[in-house]
């Protein structure tokens, strides 16, 4: 099992409590147990699984829901309370729920902090059936949920030292989705059937061969997030575990999976061992396994066979477009080629970045392309690798590595049109040169070749986002999320600019606040939280926050990092700056 451990979090807190509920329990109190355990069966439980939500405590009548999702946490409430029983007795439950989005503390399965506290002061002020929200989660869920809230003031809660707005709702405050204009899509809910494929472990004996281990993985994961019918969580929140003895029950309720892939790879010479098992994880029993003894030269058939072999068991039916995907895939029969390709995917992915770094795997994707001239997916590597040396800075003339990536891209496109690393390649390229017309429809190509491509997800977000539309933006960062959580951080920074961009400044911030503290050193979202700040008054703690950034990065200039960056409209970036503006931080 997972250890115990602390850290912080923005998370959404569902607090609902039963009405009356000593009253009934002083009337009948088998029946009313009865009754409440009922109630949870048939409608909170369903409820809090359909939408992603996690139990933390339950007291006596009283729950604690935490959820990764805003709106995932007001859909789940508001399915419960318009989903009263009876039972043989004609008894009710009847709910208060109270839901906040904040700043939580993790201290193993339990939770704390204001987030959670003021979630609990608000579930008494719900009426009867009700919901009663704060005012960052009205601001947050905009107009993404089928209700629409009421104003309910300012009022004081026990033990919080500032007055908290609020909106209700009650059973006939209803409005139908047809009627409010700008409603987007809500969040996915948890999808079945869905996987994790974890690294398989390497058996070699040799740690050099750990670039081949994690490659045949990632070749896995790539294949089966073609499979449109399957949710397949990406490879960066796969590989946290790397290393790690957890238990699979616990890594699948963590990503919020049904099933998990694990296994290991033995390379010996020119053969190559590969063990994998699939099990359910609601049951930790095996839906299928397999042991694979081959030639070197087989491994891409053993690669297909694997991924044919977990979609019968997960009792997938593929579309003729799935089995398109899955045949073509630009890859190479070439081992040597592979193996190249390999060894330089290890460096782009790897955690360390620099001119050295670029120089060895530019090399190695060169060589590959050299042993085959077609192989679509190591040019888009090679590209990706051009692109982020433009972006970084690393060769004598980074301007230079863009204009080739261009052209490598165009030949992985050519060469493998239906090749989704390739369209995604392009999309990164285009992106950097402010080419929207490009960068869109590289991205919703990407996505028609691989419906599980949380980058490409992000992507249509980001695109929303510097076109001026930041909460259309919104469904499309929170999938990315869903689908790569290990990848919060990035997501969050984006997550974080689409509502400040939006003028939901009090999500903004604390957005800001939980970025900040899952990357302690980042200057960028400092500049971004001190501009909400300033809109919302808060001065002091902008001044403050701004003077942690210049201690970080004295050379900061928040005109010239902003400028790289492809805003369509200018008035977007003047609304940040009018922010920094109020507070007296220069711009």
């Amino acid at each position: 099992m997972a250890e115990a451990h602390t850290n912080r979090r923005l998370a959404a807190i569902l607090a609902a409590d039963v009405v009356g509920y000593s009253r009934l329990m002083a009337s009948d109190e088998a029946g009313t147990l009865a009754a409440l355990k009922r109630h949870r069966e048939l409608v909170f439980d369903p409820a809090v699984a359909e939408y992603g939500g996690r139990v933390i405590k339950l007291m006596g009548d009283g729950t604690l829901v935490e959820f990764a999702s805003v709106v995932d946490a007001v859909n789940c409430a508001l399915s419960v309370q318009n989903s009263a029983i009876s039972d043989p007795a004609g008894r009710v439950i009847v709910l208060r729920i109270g839901i906040n989005l904040g700043d939580v503390i993790i201290d193993g399965d339990d939770l704390y902090g204001d987030g959670v506290n003021i979630a609990a002061r608000l579930e008494p002020l719900a009426e009867p059936g009700g919901i009663c929200i704060a005012s960052i989660v009205n601001e947050s869920v905009g107009t993404r949920i089928d209700v629409a809230f009421t104003d309910g003031g300012e009022v004081h809660v026990k033990n919080i030292d500032r007055p908290v707005r609020i909106w209700k709702w009650r059973p006939g405050d209803r409005a139908a989705k047809g009627d409010r204009p700008g409603v987007a899509n809500p969040t996915s809910h948890p999808e079945s059937p869905s996987i994790a494929v974890l690294p398989f472990a390497n058996m070699s004996g040799d740690p050099e061969q750990e670039y081949f281990t994690d490659g045949i993985t990632e070749d896995i994961i790539t294949d089966l997030s073609k499979v449109a019918g399957l949710l397949v969580i990406a490879r960066n929140s796969s590989f946290a575990y790397k290393g790690k003895h957890v238990d699979v029950r616990t890594i699948a309720n963590e990503l919020r999976v049904r099933s998990v892939l694990e296994g290991s790879i033995r390379r010996a010479g020119n053969r190559v061992r590969i063990t994998a098992q699939l099990i359910d994880a609601g049951t930790g029993g095996h839906l299928w396994a397999e042991r694979y003894d081959r030639d070197l030269t087989d491994i891409f058939a053993v690669q297909d066979e694997v991924t044919q072999q977990i979609v019968a068991a997960l009792k997938i039916t593929l579309s003729p477009s799935d089995k398109s995907r899955l045949a073509d895939d630009g890859g190479t029969t070439n081992v040597e080629a592979h193996d190249l390709y390999l060894r330089g995917g290890a460096l782009l992915r790897g955690p360390t970045k620099n001119r050295e770094v670029f120089e060895r795997m530019s090399a190695l994707f060169r060589q590959a392309i050299d042993r085959d001239p077609a192989y679509a997916r190591v040019y888009a590597a090679l590209g990706i690798a051009l692109a982020l040396d433009y972006l970084n800075r690393w060769s004598d003339d980074p301007d230079r590595s863009l204009a080739e990536a261009r052209r490598l891209t165009d030949q992985a496109i050519e060469k493998g049109p239906n090749e989704p690393m390739g369209h995604h390649a392009a999309a990164l390229v285009a992106m950097y040169g402010k080419d929207f017309q490009r960068w869109t429809a590289e991205v919703e190509t990407t996505l028609s070749l691989s419906p599980n491509f949380s980058l490409a997800h992000s992507a249509v977000g980001e695109i929303k986002m510097y076109s001026g539309e930041p909460m259309a933006a919104i469904p499309h960062l929170e999938r990315a999320m869903r689908l790569d959580p290990a990848f919060h951080q990035v997501h969050t920074q984006t997550l974080g600019m689409a509502y400040l961009i939006a003028g939901k400044y009090e999500t903004a911030a604390a957005v800001f606040r939980e970025r900040i503290l899952l990357v302690p050193d980042t200057d960028i979202s400092r500049a971004y939280l001190a501009a909400a700040l300033g809109h919302l008054g808060g001065f002091e703690e902008a001044r403050r926050v701004w003077h942690e950034l210049k201690a970080i990065n004295p050379k900061y200039s928040f005109a010239e990092r902003i400028g790289r960056l492809p805003f369509r409209d200018q008035a977007d970036v003047e609304r940040i700056a009018d922010g920094l503006r109020k507070a007296g931080l220069p711009d």
